[in-house]
C-alpha cells in the first residue's frame, strides 16, 4: 500500500537533489567566472559575486544533504529539508538581480518542497 503523499516526498527529494546540483553549478560558475553572470547589465550590490558563488556552493551541498535526509524519512529529515529549502529560499531573493527568471523559478519550486515536506513528510504512520 502506497503511503499518503508519497509523490510530494519524491517530489521534494528530486528537488532538493536538482537545486542542490544547480546550486553548485552556478556557485562553481561564480567562483571562477563571476562576470558571466553580469555580462547584461546586471549589478549586484551586496558583495562580489565570487562570494555569493562559495555560498552558493556550499548551499548545494547542504541541499544535496538534505535530499539524502528526506529520502532517509523520518522528523530529522523533514525538518532539515524544510530549513534548507527556506534558505535556499532566501539565497535565491539576493540572486534575483542577476538572474531573475530562474531565481523565480527556484523560489517558487522550493515553497513547493517546503510544502510537501510540512504535510506528508516527518513518521511514518502505520
Amino acid at each position: 500500500m502506497e503511503r499518503e503523499g508519497s509523490g510530494w516526498l519524491l517530489y521534494a527529494w528530486v528537488m532538493l537533489l536538482v537545486a542542490g546540483t544547480f546550486a553548485i553549478i552556478d556557485g562553481i560558475v561564480a567562483i571562477a567566472n563571476s562576470s558571466f553572470f553580469t555580462r547584461y547589465g546586471a549589478t549586484y550590490v551586496y558583495t562580489n559575486l565570487s562570494a555569493w558563488g562559495w555560498f552558493q556552493l556550499i548551499m548545494g551541498i547542504i541541499a544535496i544533504a538534505a535530499a539524502f535526509s528526506v529520502m532517509q524519512g523520518g522528523e530529522w529529515g523533514r525538518w532539515f529539508g524544510i530549513i534548507v529549502a527556506s534558505i535556499q529560499i532566501l539565497v535565491q531573493i539576493f540572486w534575483i538581480p542577476i538572474v531573475p527568471f530562474w531565481a523565480l523559478t527556484i523560489i517558487v519550486l522550493d515553497m513547493l518542497v517546503i510544502y510537501g515536506l510540512a504535510v506528508y513528510g516527518g513518521r511514518q504512520n502505520a
